[in-house]
């Protein structure tokens, strides 16, 4: 069971212009906690910070300020430490195109990180392994996907690649960064419902990134709206969707699309 935890995040980057200087503070002073078996949304504009929250929690970027915990320890920043929070804090990005090697196989995207983290598996136990990450994220016949390189897979069962590399070192904690804006809108719900399961069957702590309130609202249990860098409001999905409070929210809220609301609309014409 893992919980990560967020206290007072910050991180600032230093801006040159010719003779000019300046600071741009792309996180400021973000707080949450993230319990294993629930989905927290961060939601927001392109812009935001989102993103930066993402490679600060992956440990892609120093933070100028505050700190992560893992089950109530700090983070370490190398070595052994390091090793381990890497491999139960996992990230899907956002492109399927451009996350996976077009040069390799889907068996070999797979096999990589688990021999990585399990150096003692023999070639039969990785095999095994990759085809019950297949079979997890509902690409079947398993043998026959994993000898397919990712050009021969349409976008969403790339993703769907890139969820069980994810899954591959069995973390506590996943990453999503715009997992399907990249997809067709017809098969996003099945992604977005892939996740949702493997969250509840694997008792995963899921941080979802995205700039739609309305799958925000339906996949997670809490919200966290940002806007330049800090959190303007938090709260349960559905109070921060019905009643929010910040006029950012309303805005977001506003955007969202919603055929009840068109419809109306139409009737009273």
């Amino acid at each position: 069971m893992t919980t990560l935890e967020v206290r007072d995040l910050r991180k600032e980057y230093r801006l040159r212009d010719g003779w000019r200087t300046g600071t741009l503070r792309a996180v400021d002073d973000v707080s949450f906690t993230l319990d294993h078996g629930k989905t927290v949304a961060l939601v927001g504009q392109s812009g935001s910070g989102k993103s930066t929250v993402a490679k600060l929690l992956l440990q892609l970027e120093r933070p100028t300020s505050g700190e992560i915990r893992l089950d109530g320890e700090p983070v370490a920043r190398r070595g052994a430490g390091l090793a381990a929070y890497r491999r139960t804090v996992q990230m899907v990005f956002q492109d399927p195109f451009a996350s996976l090697n077009p040069y390799h196989t889907i068996g070999h995207h797979l096999a990589r990180p688990i021999r990585l983290h399990h150096p003692r598996m023999t070639t039969a136990e990785v095999q095994k392994r990759v085809h019950e990450l297949l079979e997890r994220v509902r690409l079947t016949p398993a043998g026959n996907v994993a000898k397919r390189r990712p050009h021969e897979l349409s976008g969403g069962q790339r993703q769907r690649v890139a969820i069980a590399r994810a899954l591959a070192p069995e973390p506590g904690v996943l990453i999503a960064d715009e997992p399907v804006s990249m997809l067709d809108v017809s098969i996003r719900l099945g992604v977005l419902n892939l996740l949702a399961t493997l969250q509840r069957e694997e008792d995963l702590g899921v941080l979802y990134i995205t700039h739609d309130l309305a799958t925000a609202r339906h996949f997670s249990d809490e919200i966290l709206v940002m806007y330049r860098g800090a959190i303007v409001e938090r709260g349960p999905a559905d109070d921060v969707i019905l009643n929010p409070q910040h006029e950012y929210t309303k805005t977001l809220a506003e955007a969202a699309p919603n055929p009840e609301r068109r419809i109306g609309e139409l009737r009273s014409r």
